[in-house]
């Protein structure tokens, strides 16, 4: 059981509050721990030109760019492509106080709280939704890159959090974190940790261009024409399709369309030029504070993949089927279909669930290969592959028969070279990022008594 002694002058601090709850959370203990800060103590809204959230709004979603705004949840934001597919109405949006700006920091307000971004180029013209809090820095006295190294770390994101409210969801308003504290540590610190948060940015944008530009590569070899969809669809074609489906769904959809463009052009099976594509079986779930960490589906997908969860070294059966190894090609396969990731550095060694797919380039470079899976062709055909209602899956077998198309030889390298750029960008960024974090941390914690 956890105990603390109150002082008065706190229920000040916490506008009344009673609920023993949050003087035993983290943002308390924090603020417990900063009054051990040999360096001045400011507030957030000191540090700041504004803290503000978006207005709510009535979301009218269009199909194409050219109508609408490309528009960002508070889970999106995490995500290593921001880009969803997802356009609000120019037309019928009041875009006050929703559009963001580059060097913003961004954290949620609603449901999971705290978690927290700083933007890049890539997040311009995006709006964005009333769930994050915007917080602008005015780089004054705190850099902006530090001051979202702090509010990214242990510690920030405990003062983040310390006055949610709310019964079944929480949330918390700009006004809660105003007074929030913030030491303004040596100019000389700050701008390491800046620059160390600068770089990562940087890389990041690096890498979704080379990402784009690999696309749009790839895009130019296949030549790919939208055509009409038929209205029937032939007994023959029906029972020479994989298990005979009969649905008409995966006959008239775009996946569908582009398997067949693909087919009748040079291609090959992932079957041929891969290694066993597969998925681990299901097995008990031994979770400890320290082993290995375990990827579900979800944390993939983020631009710093991480998970609170720790599988057990010495109580988990077939441990080395769940690892993942650099190069291999991840392809999500319940629930949210054909997501594909590529391992770098900092995912090898980690483990990821049965719901993720394992592919291994073999007698194809591994940068084209993950360049067509990863790109819309290869994302609607597997998700055309899918089966099941209520969580669509696909198998390994599905996988098996993704047609890739083979291009001249010097534009399927080009493209490699590029996807290799992106993994190491990644992997660079993800690293600096979390180097400027862990030097915050260290810092504050040499401070305790």
């Amino acid at each position: 059981m956890k105990t603390l002694k109150v002082k008065n002058n706190w229920f000040n601090d916490s506008g009344q509050r009673l609920d023993a709850s949050y003087y035993l959370s983290d943002g308390p203990l924090t603020n417990i721990k900063l009054q051990n800060s040999p360096y001045p103590l400011s507030h957030l809204s000191n540090e700041t030109k504004d803290i503000f959230k978006g207005n709510i709004f009535r979301r009218v979603y269009v199909d194409y760019p050219h109508t609408g705004f490309p528009f960002m949840t508070s889970s999106d934001m995490l995500k290593s492509k921001l880009h969803n597919g997802k356009f609000v109405s120019k037309k019928y949006t009041d875009v006050a106080n929703l559009m963001v700006d580059e060097n913003w920091i961004l954290t949620s307000r609603s449901g999971t709280l705290g978690n927290t971004i700083y933007t890049n180029k890539e997040f311009k013209n995006f709006l964005v939704t009333d769930d994050l809090i915007r917080i602008v820095p005015n780089n004054k006295k705190v850099k902006s890159g530090f001051l979202y190294a702090y509010l990214t770390s242990k510690y920030g994101k405990g003062l983040l959090t310390q006055s949610s409210y709310g019964g079944v969801v929480k949330h918390i308003e700009p006004h809660h974190i105003e007074k929030l504290l913030i030491p303004i540590f040596p100019i000389d610190f700050q701008k390491k940790i800046d620059q160390l948060i600068s770089d990562s940015s940087n890389l990041r944008v690096q890498a979704t261009d080379v990402l784009r530009k690999s696309h749009l590569m790839l895009s130019e070899g296949l030549k790919y024409k939208r055509g009409n969809n038929t209205r029937t669809t032939s007994l023959k074609t029906i029972l020479s399709s994989h298990q005979s489906r009969l649905e008409a769904s995966y006959y008239k959809s775009e996946g569908n369309q582009i398997h067949n463009f693909v087919r009748a052009k040079n291609h090959k099976k992932l079957i041929d030029i891969s290694e066993e594509i597969y998925r681990p079986g299901i097995f008990k779930r031994h979770y400890v504070e320290k082993g290995v960490e375990f990827f579900g589906g979800a944390e993939i997908m983020k631009a710093i993949p991480q998970s609170e969860k720790k599988l057990s070294i010495a109580k988990t059966k077939h441990l080395e089927s769940l690892k993942i190894e650099e190069d291999q090609i991840l392809v999500t396969c319940g629930g949210t279909i054909g997501q594909t990731v590529l391992v770098n550095r900092f995912l090898a060694g980690k483990t990821a669930s049965q719901h993720i797919l394992r592919v291994k380039a073999k007698g194809i470079k591994t940068g084209y290969l993950f360049a067509f899976m990863s790109s819309d062709f290869g994302l609607k055909i597997m998700q055309s592959f899918t089966y099941g209602s209520v969580i669509p899956q696909i198998e390994p077998h599905h996988l098996e028969l993704l047609p890739v198309p083979i291009l001249e030889e010097i534009e399927m390298d080009k493209i490699h070279e590029k996807i290799m750029a992106y993994k190491e960008n990644v992997s660079l960024s993800i690293e600096k990022e979390l180097e400027a974090i862990n030097l915050v941390e260290k810092e504050i914690e040499q401070w305790q008594k």
